[in-house]
């Protein structure tokens, strides 16, 4: 049987306290914040269902941690959603040995299942060329906006929810640069070239013309002048790449890892790609070096005269 939310379990005192902690010390992202609250209330929900105890924290052993794990693999759950799971667990106890609560973790003998490591998709160049210098854009201020959507997505390699919340004050078009803030708070500042500098400063004078208040509006906005919605962008990014390319996911991830990809291909330092990623850490980037890899195994099996 799939485990379930219990309604009078949405406020356990530990959960808020350690919820509060993320959203106002940490500064997680609001939907980071909704994902860790919900893992743990499926969790103690779990508890609950099968009568272990889960008051006070003391009382949750190893044993009832693996219990719920296996009960998710049971029920179908990924590898990646069961790792996912057991890093929020781990953030929430570790919370807890620093509040004093806690004198040990259950979690210290938890082992993450090992997951095999997929390479990430990507938009071949010569599709991404056909799409900026081929495919024809709507008139318009949506055919503008779409485009600028697609400009930004794949020249940048910013996340979907940075690129909605793009301010026009964020952007420095006499020094090339845009300022964007990434997960944890983390503002970053990436650079543009003069090509896609001109198109946001043409849009920018657009909407101006377009929509009366501006003012701090945000950069990217619908016909209505309102800030765009993320499923707006998804529709818009699949409409597009489904002209130009065959692979499966197309979604604004998917041009982020393509930025990330013609860099490695094109021998960009993958420290710098890191910086520009906005990653805290250069393991979650140095997977586009597999994209690179692969590249460099494709030239030498059609090059090689022994290949």
């Amino acid at each position: 049987m799939a485990t379930f939310f219990m309604p009078d379990l949405l406020h356990i005192p530990q959960i808020e306290s350690f919820v509060d902690y993320l959203s106002f010390e940490k500064r997680y992202s609001q939907h980071t914040v909704i994902a860790y609250k919900k893992d743990l209330e499926q969790f103690f929900s779990f508890l609950k269902k099968k009568e272990y105890p889960f008051s006070p924290l003391q009382d949750i052993a190893t044993v009832h941690i693996r219990s719920w794990l296996a009960d998710l693999m049971e029920n179908q759950r990924t590898g990646k959603t069961v790792n996912r799971k057991i890093s929020t667990l781990k953030a929430f106890f570790k919370y807890y040995l620093r509040t004093g609560l806690l004198q040990t973790s259950p979690m210290t003998t938890v082992i993450s299942p090992k997951i095999a490591k997929r390479l990430p998709v990507f938009v071949e160049q010569k599709h991404t060329e056909t799409l900026f210098n081929h495919v024809a854009f709507k008139e318009g201020w949506e055919g503008h906006t779409e485009r600028l959507i697609l400009e930004l997505l794949y020249t940048t390699g910013m996340r979907l929810s940075e690129l909605i919340s793009i301010k026009e004050n964020q952007v420095d078009i006499k020094q090339l640069r845009i300022k964007v803030l990434g997960k944890g708070n983390k503002e970053r500042m990436i650079p543009l070239d003069a090509k896609i500098a001109g198109s946001i400063n043409a849009y920018m004078q657009e909407k101006r013309r377009v929509h009366e208040s501006f003012g701090e509006m945000h950069l990217l906005v619908n016909a209505k002048g309102k800030k765009l919605y993320p499923k707006y962008v998804y529709l818009v990014v699949k409409k597009y790449l489904t002209l130009v390319t065959t692979i499966k996911k197309k979604s604004p991830h998917i041009l982020r890892h393509t930025f990330a990809t013609h860099l490695t291909n094109h021998g960009a330092d993958i420290n710098a790609v890191k910086e520009l990623l906005g990653h805290s850490s250069l393991a979650a980037t140095q997977i586009y070096t597999h994209n690179t890899i692969e590249k460099l195994k494709e030239v030498y099996q059609k090059a090689h005269p022994k290949a």
